[in-house]
């Protein structure tokens, strides 16, 4: 791993000058040119618009090597695919979904309203939205607890309908840990089709995939892209990239964490990321050869070693320096394994979701913890929030006034749609309040 060391430089200005020449080198994420993924999703997209439940079924034999003759698993095939569990799976299964329904309920926004003046009632009501979209990857790694982190959430909020999508492999099969969490979660329809064409399936609708009125859920480069090109149509949940987490450690940091942290993000894939920042050359070097030796004990280790390929340690002096370069990271995953963090985690400003303390693992927000685990990444966390309860829900106003009421704003109201010339506005104050109208 690359280790860049700015505690060479004496003072706070010069490693600051430094470090902020260097910023936009060391916050960039490994985003390859996309044009050609791009020009192939638009198609794919057009394709399903047109051509429906053909298209669909012709990608999954392109992309996926499977053939689908129902789109739709009916309510038989959902209950026998999700006997194939394993009984501590599902007991698991239902423990982090506890733990999520706990946390997401106690986010239930509260109805606002509020008497601005005299005879002037404003309110903000929750609602949620209708229809969800959830997509969930499949291949090496079925995410079935991203089932979790978006069907429950979606469920509590009051959703009509939630359908999922989930591709299904070369076997004909689909992990039936997907469908179990579906079940759990009260998910109405499940699709047996992935990628860009699911995508698009769920933003315009076909003969069997229901449209929807948001999407949600991470997914491959195809994937990304079609989300960002449907959005002009149907909303999603945020951009999204691969995985990432930055550790902040001092001198009350363990190696062996920090390195098993840095690798559990790296094994998410080769464009993945893990980030390290702490105050202290040798346990940069130390946390350097405990990721070394824990990566040669890996399964994928292939695909972690690609991902530490632009992976970096960063190594400042100060805690405020620490603090700083985390908050311009904007880190999806922020794990603070420093004395006091609780001080550093009130200066956080942008990132997912944060993990405090040595015992703090970004997998216990993965699974279990009850925080959700769907997050901006590639630095949107300075814009965007995680998954939560909002994320479906709308937010509409309510106003009522009386005669009285608007007879005391009235003049406000035809001063400012004068001033604006738009004169039919103030008209229709006028005629409420004034005879001669």
């Amino acid at each position: 791993m690359i280790i860049t060391d700015y505690t060479q430089y004496a003072t706070a200005a010069e490693r600051m000058q430094h470090l902020n020449q260097e910023l936009p080198a060391l916050c960039e994420r490994n985003a390859p040119s996309d044009d050609k993924v791009v020009k192939s999703v638009q198609q794919i997209i057009a394709n399903v618009r047109q051509k429906g439940d053909e298209a669909l079924k012709d990608y999954a034999q392109t992309f996926d090597g499977t053939s689908i003759t129902h789109i739709e698993l009916s309510a038989e095939e959902r209950n026998l695919l999700a006997q194939g569990v394993q009984p501590a799976v599902k007991q698991a299964i239902c423990h982090a979904l506890h733990n999520i329904e706990a946390f997401h309920s106690a986010q239930m926004p509260q109805m606002v309203e509020v008497e601005t003046q005299a005879g002037v009632r404003c309110l903000q009501k929750a609602v949620p939205i209708q229809t969800v979209g959830l997509y969930i990857p499949g291949g090496r790694a079925p995410l079935f607890s991203t089932v979790l982190m978006l069907a429950a959430p979606a469920r509590i909020a009051g959703c009509k309908n939630v359908v999922l999508c989930t591709p299904q492999g070369r076997d004909g099969r689909i992990a039936p840990e997907i469908i179990y969490a579906a079940n759990e979660c009260g998910v109405d329809h499940i699709y047996r089709i992935g990628g860009a064409q699911a995508i698009a399936a769920m933003a315009y609708g076909t003969e069997s995939v229901t449209r929807v009125d948001k999407i949600f859920g991470p997914g491959n480069r195809y994937v990304t892209h079609a989300k960002q090109l449907v959005s002009t149509h149907t909303a999603i949940d945020m951009p999204a990239g691969p995985s990432e987490v930055l550790v902040m450690a001092d001198h009350t940091a363990n190696a062996t964490y920090v390195a098993a942290d840095m690798l559990s993000q790296a094994e998410h894939g080769p464009d993945s990321q893990a980030m390290l920042v702490c105050n202290d050359v040798a346990f940069a070097h130390a946390v350097a050869a405990e990721v070394e030796r824990q990566t040669a004990l890996l399964p994928r280790r292939e695909l972690v070693e690609s991902s530490l390929s632009h992976s970096r340690i960063v190594v400042l002096k100060e805690r405020d320096e620490l603090t700083y370069f985390a908050n311009a990271y904007a880190p999806e995953h922020l794990i603070i394994s420093m004395e006091q963090p609780w001080d550093i985690a009130h200066h956080i400003t942008a990132a997912g979701s944060v993990f405090v303390g040595n015992y703090s693992p970004e997998s216990a927000g993965d699974y279990a913890s009850g925080t959700n685990h769907t997050l901006p990444t590639s630095g949107w966390a300075r814009a965007y929030s995680g998954v939560n309860i909002d994320s479906f829900m709308r937010k509409i106003t309510f106003q009522e006034l009386t005669r009285e009421g608007l007879a005391s704003l009235s003049s406000t109201i035809v001063a400012m749609a004068e001033a604006e010339g738009l004169h039919a506005h103030a008209q229709a104050v006028n005629v409420r309040i004034n005879k001669n109208a």
